[in-house]
């Protein structure tokens, strides 16, 4: 129980240094509402939504500040990202199957937004997302900031189809020797696609134009070998007469685990989704004599916790990291008193330091886990707090 509440405390005190450890002011610019353009610093959380605001530094020793979209035309991050505000006709029509409309054509509604700059050039390709609504609009030299159209409706045979009108869009306004009707005729309303026909377009003009898309990492999959030590404990209770509680106390064990993790692209690579099969053991003798024939604990198990991750970045070589996890038990052949161990899920919590993207150390605290769910009239905590070592092979 006192680990249990230290664990807490540390977790809470980690979570409030969050907005001063894992997201830096990096160097940028904006223009207000007189065209006037400021250099400034500019908290880049990576926006996986288009913001209404952002905050701002003149300098690394002034206090931060906030703009919001009504007072800036336009901002940007050095080689990373930059934002323009538009008033465009927006379609919000819902992709999710429960919630399409009857009505083939966009519902548009105008609305002031910040876009963010795909490519810039002749032909100029933005992106807006706001969680499940992803639209992308495009800008040329004789068209103003038009939505590209993609929107799923129902047909009154309640049938799901499909307004694919961006590609007639596309072939309209991007005229280009490179670029025909068949190229168009089957591309996706993803970025990846319209990123290709944007580029093709402005160099089959032979024009000058800006990509803002970063590259994808390249350590976006780590493999880590994760070996350590559980200090378990077990309790068995029995609702018969005799032997009613068994405290088989607190016990040391070898655990290893190997660590799948995967960085989700977006807010800079603070989350993760982390998969670790894992053997563990408890072997525990009975310390008072009983009549049963095996009263002694022997188990043996695979989980598999599978859960996320969020990292807290103190500096180019050192972070903190948070876990959440919830634990599927694989039992292998194992007993509790002489009875069949059942398996039984379980959830995890644990903070950890990792160093130079390579070695990490971990505190992991596991609830409560019941190995003798299939007996009625029994019933068992088993509690684990482990101390996990990290290295990463990929």
């Amino acid at each position: 129980m006192i680990m249990k509440k230290q664990l807490v405390f540390i977790l809470t005190t980690i979570l409030s240094l969050n907005c001063y450890s894992q997201i830096s002011f990096e160097k940028g610019y904006f223009i207000d509402n007189n065209n006037q353009k400021t250099n400034c610093l500019i908290r880049n959380i990576d926006w996986k939504n288009n913001p209404k605001e952002f905050e701002y530094k003149i300098s690394e020793q002034t206090k931060k500040e906030r703009l919001t979209i009504e007072s800036v035309k336009e901002f940007g991050i050095d080689n990373v990202s930059k934002y323009i505000r538009f008033d465009v006709d927006i379609d919000r029509s819902s992709n999710y199957l429960n919630l399409l409309s009857n009505d083939k054509e966009p519902k548009f509604k105008n609305e002031k937004l910040f876009l963010k700059v795909i490519i810039e050039g002749k032909a100029s390709l933005f992106k807006y997302q706001d969680n499940s609504i992803t639209r992308y609009f495009y800008q040329t030299s004789l068209l103003g900031i038009n939505q590209l159209i993609f929107k799923k409706y129902k047909t009154t045979e309640n049938k799901v189809r499909t307004n694919n009108e961006f590609r007639r869009q596309l072939y309209n306004n991007l005229k280009c020797s490179d670029i025909s009707m068949a190229d168009l005729k089957s591309i996706d309303y993803s970025k990846k696609a319209l990123l290709k026909i944007f580029k093709k377009y402005n160099n089959c003009n032979n024009l000058g134009f800006i990509n803002f898309e970063k590259k994808v990492k390249s350590d976006l999959f780590n493999l880590n070998i994760r070996p350590g030590l559980n200090s378990s404990s077990l309790v068995v209770d029995n609702n018969h007469l005799i032997d009613r509680r068994m405290d088989y106390g607190n016990e040391l064990a070898f655990r290893i685990g190997l660590e799948f993790e995967i960085i989700m692209k977006f807010n800079k690579n603070k989350w993760a989704v982390i998969i670790e099969p894992t053997y563990q053991s408890f072997k525990a003798k009975d310390k008072i004599i009983t009549n049963i024939i095996n009263p002694n604990v022997n188990y043996k198990s695979i989980e598999l916790p599978v859960g996320l991750r969020h990292y807290l970045f103190l500096n180019n070589n050192s972070k903190i990291f948070i876990n959440g996890s919830f634990i599927y038990d694989i039992v292998l052949h194992s007993q509790v008193r002489n009875l069949d161990t059942a398996s039984s899920n379980n959830f995890a919590m644990g903070i950890g330091y990792n160093y130079n993207k390579k070695y990490s150390v971990e505190l992991r605290y596991q609830t409560k886990r019941n190995l003798t769910k299939g007996y009625v009239l029994r019933n068992s905590d088993y509690k684990t707090i482990s101390l996990i070592f990290g290295y990463t092979l990929l």
